[in-house]
């Protein structure tokens, strides 16, 4: 399989924005030199077909202390393309039989929610609102694992934006299984991690890879992470300092925005920030003549929350296409005479602004993959997106195929089906509730140190007022401790473009002690790199600038200027994490 090959560099995409060193390797290179390997992934999708050679090869790597990330149908197919009498020959790996074509047919796959503690997601990356409380009967759930009691909850599954619950398809499996059960679901065990000989495995029955070239990419890049950690492996941060933090963005859409944007002011917003703020520019919102739209070329109101927004350090974006509804609901993948709104939006902004407008969101959610094309051919840097859901800033895949080159798309965040303010004042849901969502998806973010958007409109605060000013006292906090910061999309990505330059390898000198090297064509400030502090002692600078701290959890080695960086770490364990 060619290296550029879709199925093969969503892996390679996923795991570089989480900061991990991850390669392809032919069989034949991982059968020379499996001992050098500190982990090694066998995906979904793309190598269901595997011999007895490589199948023992697997085996012994484990066995001699290697760590394995067996995925769904990795291997499940001889070298013949034919599935095997009986159940997958990697069963013992995995710790619980499964693969029974033979015997099941179509019942060898089944679909049905994922079920896990609130512990386990979290470790997962899946923040609140995508993890939801699990309410439904536990009867049938991987009746071989030990059973599920209401007196252990509350259990957790996934939602996603619009439909709820998502039944995952997984392989029903048989057996009792000996190691950490991470999800189960009705066909049995989803995800678990176990010791094998002196190596481990950590078995995730899920289309990993598939879900995320169809813009469902949250667990591949949950899983990665998983791995990584487990492994006790060094990541390079993905964002500035370490420093986790939130993108707040704000769509104007009409007229009706400009009253409750007084109400923010009120609450305390404009003293926060900054934030990314897209505007819908024309002058009608549904149809052409109604006069409900913001109309920037010609309302001096709207030109003067501009002017007042950027000064304090906002940026501007478009929301879609100059008439909001009437763009959102006619927008096709084969029309592209809509193109003209997008023009008439960016320039009448970029009018007011006097800047390039870089920032895009799409009304309604409604996002052809022309419109990414056509914003990468005029420099724009970010769009919000509604696939995706709880992931950070990444390089989308749709249909297979990955859509996003030069630009950066940001998964919104959701409450169970619900993300905007106003969808969840229609969905019911109360003060409290937001608040607590907010809070904790402001708490995620600082403890992973990682970046997540959360969206709204300005209408939908007032809804829910008390639940902002709780949040803001939040952030506030959060901030003084130098822990928390806001993010626009136009300060996330460039940094992410500016990641992506950075080079840096790891080695291990003759005292067994790591070695991280890193160069950046220009300068490294700001970057960052995670050690578990369970793995090593405290990172040394041996050439370079860089502070060296702890938040007890891992060891935070923050890049000073300068375009080249050097430090080590000796390893406090010499076994992967448990």
């Amino acid at each position: 399989m060619n290296a550029d090959d879709p199925g093969v560099t969503v892996w390679l995409d996923a795991a570089a924005e989480e900061g991990l060193h991850v390669t392809a390797v032919h069989d034949s290179d991982f059968a020379a030199h499996n001992s050098a390997y500190a982990g090694m992934i066998l995906p979904d999708a793309v190598h269901r077909q595997a011999d007895a050679a490589l199948v023992a090869a697997v085996e012994k790597y484990v066995s001699a202390g290697g760590n394995l990330m067996l995925v769904y149908d990795a291997g499940t197919l001889d070298a013949r393309g034919l599935y095997p009498l009986a159940k997958s020959r990697f069963s013992n790996l995995a710790g619980v039989d499964f693969a029974f074509y033979t015997t099941l047919r179509d019942n060898t796959i089944q679909r049905a929610p994922v079920l896990g503690s609130a512990a386990i997601l979290d470790a997962l990356q899946v923040p609140p609102g995508k993890a939801v409380p699990y309410f439904d009967s536990l009867a049938g759930i991987a009746p071989d694992l030990t059973p599920l009691t209401p007196a252990e909850g509350p259990f957790y599954t996934i939602d996603t934006y619009y439909y709820g619950h998502v039944p995952y398809a997984s392989f029903v499996n048989r057996g009792k299984y000996d190691g950490d059960i991470l999800l189960r679901s009705i066909p049995g065990l989803v995800a678990g991690y176990r010791r094998s000989g002196q190596g481990s495995v950590l078995y995730v029955n899920l289309a990993l890879g598939s879900l995320a070239r169809r813009t469902d990419a949250l667990l591949l890049h949950g899983f990665l992470h998983y791995f990584g950690v487990r492994s006790g492996l060094p990541t390079l941060a993905s964002v500035p300092d370490g420093t986790g933090g939130l993108v707040l963005n704000w769509h104007l859409d009409s007229n009706a925005a400009l009253k409750p944007m007084e109400t923010l002011k009120a609450i305390g917003f404009y003293d926060q920030g900054p934030f990314s703020y897209h505007l819908t520019a024309g002058p009608d919102r549904d149809t052409a003549g109604d006069h409900l739209g913001l109309d920037v070329p010609h309302n001096q109101r709207i030109q003067e929350w501009i002017k007042f927004l950027l000064a304090r350090g906002n940026t501007i974006g478009d929301h879609g296409g100059w008439i909001h509804n009437y763009f959102g609901a006619h927008l096709t993948e084969e029309d592209k005479s809509f193109e003209l709104y997008l023009k008439l939006n960016t320039q009448a902004l970029e009018a007011v602004t006097g800047k390039p407008i870089v920032e895009y969101s799409a009304p309604v959610g409604n996002h052809p993959k022309w419109v990414t094309q056509w914003l990468e051919e005029h420099g724009f840097l970010a769009y919000y997106f509604t696939g995706n859901t709880g992931v950070g800033p990444t390089k989308s895949y749709r249909d297979g195929e990955r859509s996003d080159h030069t630009i950066w798309s940001f998964p919104i965040l959701t409450l169970g089906k619900a993300a905007s303010l106003e969808d969840l004042h229609q969905a019911g849901v109360g003060d409290a509730d937001v608040s607590r969502w907010l809070v904790g998806v402001t708490d995620f973010a600082a403890r992973h140190r990682v970046c997540r958007l959360v969206y709204a409109h300005p209408p939908g605060a007032e809804f829910f007022s008390n639940a902002l000013r709780v949040w803001l006292e939040k952030t506030a906090d959060l901030q003084k401790q130098n822990r928390f910061r806001w993010y626009t999309m136009t300060r996330a990505a460039e940094f992410l473009n500016d990641r992506q330059q950075v080079k840096w390898t790891v080695s291990i000198g003759k005292d067994g002690a790591w070695i991280l090297e890193a160069q950046h064509p220009s300068d490294l400030a700001h970057e960052a790199w995670f050690l578990p502090r369970n793995v090593f002692a405290k990172p040394v600078i041996q050439a370079g600038a860089a502070t060296v701290s702890s938040d007890g959890e891992r060891w935070i080695v923050v890049a000073g200027e300068g375009k080249t960086l050097r430090f080590t770490a000796s390893r406090v364990s010499t076994r992967n994490t448990d």
